[in-house]
């Protein structure tokens, strides 16, 4: 089975264990809970509670609820993120707080938070043991999303342009740790041992590494049509992502100058935004991004090595999927 279908047969799975869990009174603050989760998403990171569990000789009637969760929380971090940027639109739709107002935004993602936990201590399958465990490490990742947000704003902030280091650093806490829960979640969903949770905490969090670089890539010079966001958008925001880090450092004259007269301008016109966009394309900046997600990648791969079976394949496939997405 091709990866991709794979993952939407995963989808519709966990779609209808969180349309269950996400209907209430009042009726407003679970439409707004559900707003983006019922436009689309890919569920990558249930999709990876599911798939380790699997991997590991689990069933996957013992991970649903641990990977419904995952996706709960994700949306929560959508929701509060686009509140603190003020966005308008994400997938392609609305965002939370723009339809519903900041006020039911807010509630909603605190509703998608607690809703998490509830779910994982009431509707598990697994003894106290192991739902224990999955509390401890998912509250764990929110603790680290949120250190990760900070250092974000933080960025946003500062003047001076963060190194790769720094960057990396700042995924692995805002992004990567998301998958890296998600598929140790998955390893204690089979119930398997330290060794095994540790391998699969290593392949999320590679491949959560290598997914943010690509999207960031993608968040500069994607197709418009594909992202649904204007080309360019991240650089007239002053994102400070990999590739804008790498464009700026290796851009020089005229060539610097194109860059900076958009970066973090939202006024910047079409004209401006293209020629700063063929001129990171012409730095080779896409290669260069491209070879480091590449990295972590083969990283994540090394992690699974040892395992064999359908949903290993699945998990590997997965790799060349995130990371050599299209543009």
């Amino acid at each position: 089975m091709k990866v991709s279908n794979s993952i939407k047969k995963n989808a519709k799975f966990v779609n209808k264990f969180l349309r269950k869990e996400l209907n209430g009174d009042p009726k407003q603050l679970y439409d707004a809970a559900s707003h983006l989760i019922i436009h689309g998403g890919k569920r990558l990171r249930p999709y990876l509670v599911l798939k380790s569990c699997q991997m590991l000789g689990g069933k996957q009637s013992d991970a649903i609820s641990a990977a419904s969760a995952v996706e709960m929380i994700h949306n929560f971090t959508l929701v509060h993120d686009d509140i603190m940027d003020n966005d308008e639109m994400r997938h392609g739709v609305t965002t939370t707080h723009k339809k519903f107002d900041i006020p039911l935004a807010i509630l909603a993602g605190d509703v998608l938070y607690s809703k998490a936990y509830n779910t994982i201590s009431s509707k598990s399958k697994l003894s106290s043991n192991y739902t224990t465990q999955l509390v401890s490490k998912l509250s764990k990742a929110c603790i680290e999303i949120c250190e990760g947000q900070v250092y974000d704003i933080k960025f946003a902030e500062n003047k001076k342009i963060p190194t790769e280091k720094e960057y990396i650093k700042m995924i692995e806490k805002k992004t990567a740790v998301l998958f890296e829960v998600s598929c140790a979640m998955g390893a204690i969903c089979a119930k398997r041992k330290q060794k095994d949770v540790k391998n699969l905490s290593a392949f999320g969090k590679n491949l959560g590494i290598g997914f943010q670089i690509t999207d960031d890539l993608i968040g500069i010079i994607g197709d418009s049509k594909i992202t649904k966001k204007p080309v360019g958008n991240d650089i007239r925001e002053g994102k400070k992502s990999l590739p804008i880090i790498l464009a700026i450092k290796k851009a020089r004259g005229q060539n610097r100058t194109k860059i900076m007269r958009v970066f973090g301008n939202s006024g910047a016109s079409k004209q401006q935004i293209n020629l700063a966009v063929n001129v990171i394309r012409s730095l080779g900046v896409e290669k260069e991004v491209r070879d480091i997600a590449l990295k972590y990648a083969q990283r994540a791969e090394k992690s699974i090595s040892s395992y064999t079976g359908s949903a290993k394949n699945e998990m590997a496939a997965l790799l060349s999927f995130v990371t050599k997405r299209s543009l």
